[in-house]
């Protein structure tokens, strides 16, 4: 025999196996939107997963001398007549076990449901989710050249006047490139400075030149036509000739041209060309920045909504608006920028399907002894790129037995080392990811819960199969 499992026709056995497994697992979402497993409930005034109290909510859910004791995630049908043991395990598939002694478990003290937050926020001492400031508590990962800004759930590295983004850099922006100054420019960190060729004057703008020929040009044309010995009359250059190509601004005995938002001063001073704004920063839209004559605009990827800011990307919720393709057998699952069409759960032999997500193996099949005793299915998405460490996925039993303890590992689907599981509790373990994964992709994990009871020399398994679909942008 050995030396981790009883025999099949072992009682003590059967039973522990069918009640050392009962699960649950809780998305830990970055974004808006945040799903809770079974046995949980989202609170939407708070954004929390709250446990579901079956006892209240299922008409009969234990049935002749049993009553019905609510647990975290789950409840359990114990005897009313002595509630200290529990009836032993009746398998629907086989005929009833003999009733064997049964062990006793473990109290059920009534526990505070612990909420949980979405990443980016924490817990203040009325148990509501607040934003955490990155910045304020400098637990953000800009670089030095870099300034913080925190948002809500997050923050974003930024750069001061002067200076643009370059991977992850903050590198000063050479405005004389994009001819800032009309004739002489000299580029300083953060900043420039114009100066002006000889014969001219630097104008109070800190840009223009003023050619001084010109002040004595115009001094001699006026002498000329009415004041041959002394001139105090300026010409309006603006109103009789206008030789700006935009706008001109009239001065004491010249003029200056000025440009339209969006537009600059060629170096003769008179021209306006296209200022391309999209150059400038690489903050100016979340997707795409586009530009135009005088202007640009934001554009966002299929799947998403430019929203009222002008600049913002929204994923498009196709499931809710209908606009899918899935068949009628299949269930629309919606992930930012798109949607997945997932066919349903089919239990691979000698599993048996118990519920739409959710496998088992009965524990009176010889196949089965090996196996994990259930293998349950959930389904999640994630924005591609998304920070790393970061807790994605929350794993427990919701049963705890005298002589139990609980393993959990990673079983199989992380060949890149790009996520582990930190165990949180006795009865409870958290998936991280720890490095960023980029999408489009999908990934296929299998979380085991290993259960080992010393008090029956008991050993089994259960399985969460927990599928995320990365998107392919970070929004």
């Amino acid at each position: 025999m050995n030396q981790h499992f009883l025999t099949k026709n072992s009682q003590p056995a059967a039973a522990n196996r069918q009640n050392s497994y009962k699960i649950s697992g809780t998305l830990l979402s970055a974004g808006e939107k945040q799903q809770c497993t079974n046995g949980f409930d989202l609170d939407r005034a708070s954004g929390q997963c709250l446990d579901i109290d079956e006892c209240r909510t299922i008409p009969e859910a234990c049935r002749g001398d049993m009553m019905c004791v609510n647990q975290n995630g789950g409840y359990l049908c114990i005897p009313r007549t002595n509630p200290m043991y529990r009836s032993p395990y009746m398998n629907p598939y086989s005929n009833m076990y003999p009733r064997p002694p049964a062990p006793v478990p473990a109290p059920n003290y009534p526990t505070a449901t612990r909420p949980l937050c979405r990443f980016g926020y924490q817990l203040d001492e009325s148990n509501q989710c607040i934003d955490v400031d990155e910045c304020a508590s400098e637990s953000h990962q800009c670089n030095p050249t870099q300034i913080c800004i925190n948002t809500e759930g997050g923050y974003t590295c930024s750069c001061t006047e002067g200076y643009w983004l370059l991977e992850g850099q903050c590198l000063d922006i050479d405005e004389c490139r994009y001819g800032y100054c009309q004739q002489l420019c000299a580029n300083v960190p953060g900043s420039y400075s114009c100066t002006c060729n000889p014969g001219f004057t630097l104008n109070e703008d800190g840009r223009s030149c003023q050619d001084d020929a010109v002040h004595h040009y115009h001094l001699l044309k006026k002498s000329q036509l009415s004041c041959p010995f002394s001139c105090t009359r300026d010409v309006n250059e603006c109103a009789s000739e206008n030789p700006c190509v935009q706008n001109c601004v009239n001065t004491y005995g010249s003029f200056l041209c000025r440009c339209e938002p969006g537009y600059e001063l060629e170096a003769d001073g008179i021209t306006c060309i296209d200022m391309d704004e999209c150059s400038f920063s690489e903050f100016l839209c979340q997707h795409e920045c586009v530009n135009a004559a005088g202007s640009y605009y934001c554009s966002c990827p299929p799947g998403y909504l430019l929203l009222d800011d002008r600049r913002s990307c929204q994923d498009i919720n196709e499931c809710e608006n209908r606009n899918f393709t899935c068949t009628q057998q299949q269930t629309c699952f919606n992930m930012q920028g798109g949607y997945k069409c997932l066919d349903p759960v089919r239990c691979a032999d000698p599993y048996i399907q118990i519920n739409e997500n959710r496998c088992m193996c009965p524990a009176e099949n010889p196949g089965c002894r090996e196996q994990p005793f259930t293998i349950l299915y959930r389904d999640m998405d994630m924005v591609s790129g998304r920070s790393v460490p970061s807790d994605i996925f929350q794993m427990q039993a919701t049963s705890r037995y005298p002589g139990a303890y609980y393993i959990f590992q990673i079983k199989s689907g992380n060949e890149g080392r790009e996520f582990y599981m930190r165990q949180t509790g006795p009865i409870s373990a958290t998936l991280v990811m720890t490095r960023p994964v980029k999408g489009p992709r999908d990934i296929q994990l299998d979380l085991e819960m290993i259960t080992v009871n010393t008090v029956v020399n008991f050993r089994g398994s259960s399985v969460i199969r927990l599928r995320i679909y990365v998107s392919q942008y970070s929004f």
